[in-house]
């Protein structure tokens, strides 16, 4: 795989860009990008020519993460404003507005067969399912301590958790702290199974392996990706090269490639099979928040796309084959 720069649009927002994700194709249209940005707003962005196709308003502090339904209708947006947006991707009407306490809407994600919806919750220590069905919080997950202090736990308070990832089954659910810890949850039966351990800085991003139900990729501000086999918890793969924080980390839709941005300013593209970092794309001139492969689906799609957002109020577009 070799990604090739497609189209960047500058001042794609007018404040740092914190999140992208695809919107799967329907039968009506193809796949989407929507972008969350410290400007409050979702905006969303043609598949393959960038070109705004409208921007949704309705929080009142920045957007944290945006999160696509795998139905391809129905998009979340969190905020800084501790809500949680659920809104129809075609008409923008609200579907459901979730709550949480300040400081408890971080990271979210849909489960793979779209009835969960998952947000990591910030200072509560926790991970909230919401029921797609009714909008009902159906769980709290809280995050147990890891056994022993950490090189990085001086408070010695409650984790702050950062991300979330559903496995490609929907069985098991990652999360990943302030303090390097990643937590491997029992998505059905709402129980806590183990802890990853290596890394000792926080846990920003993290995605399982469409592929291997048990392949996880995390990304953290030690400068360090690495691979988990999350079932035998063991590290078996351990990636460097950035120069800085590792912002953010997404896995190619065949499972052969990870993309990762950085606070370096670079986005960079590893293969799996060789551990290694075999390009690097210097498209942003600030720190790389999002990256995000489009997922495969639609008609007269013949490439592949990777979409990178940034500080610098940008988006990349690249093609890859």
């Amino acid at each position: 795989m070799k990604l090739a720069g497609l189209k960047s649009v500058e001042n794609a927002h007018d404040d740092s860009v914190w999140a992208a994700t695809w919107v799967p194709a329907t039968e009506t249209r193809s796949a989407l990008l929507l972008t969350g940005s410290l400007d409050e707003t979702v905006r969303l962005w043609s598949s393959d020519e960038l070109v705004l196709e409208r921007t949704n308003t309705g929080h009142c502090l920045g957007v944290a993460s945006v999160a696509a339904h795998p139905s391809g209708h129905i998009a979340a947006s969190a905020s800084l404003d501790s809500f949680v947006r659920v809104f129809d991707v075609d008409t923008n009407a609200t579907i459901a507005t979730l709550e949480a306490p300040p400081s408890e809407v971080w990271q979210l994600r849909f489960n793979p067969q779209g009835s969960t919806l998952a947000v990591a919750g910030g200072g509560s220590a926790s991970i909230k399912l919401w029921d797609t069905a009714t909008w009902d919080l159906v769980a709290t997950l809280p995050i147990p301590r890891p056994e022993g202090p950490k090189p990085s736990d001086k408070s010695g308070s409650k984790k702050f958790v950062l991300s979330v990832a559903w496995s490609s089954d929907g069985k098991r659910l990652a999360c990943g702290s302030m303090d390097g810890t990643i937590s491997i949850f029992d998505a059905a039966r709402a129980k806590f199974l183990h802890h990853l351990e290596g890394h000792f800085m926080p846990v920003r991003s993290l995605v399982y392996s469409p592929i291997e139900p048990r392949l996880l990729f995390t990304a953290s501000d030690d400068m360090h990706v690495h691979m988990y086999d999350a079932e035998g918890k063991s590290l078996v793969g351990a990636m460097s090269g950035h120069e800085s924080w590792v912002l953010s980390v997404d896995v190619s839709p065949d499972g052969a490639a990870i993309a990762t941005g950085s606070s370096d300013r670079t986005v960079r593209l590893w293969d799996i099979s060789m551990r290694a970092a075999v390009q690097t794309m210097s498209n942003h001139t600030d720190q790389v928040w999002g990256v995000a492969f489009r997922p495969p689906g639609g008609s007269g799609v013949r490439t592949g796309r990777l979409a990178s957002v940034s500080d610098d109020k940008s988006i990349s577009l690249y093609d890859y084959s």
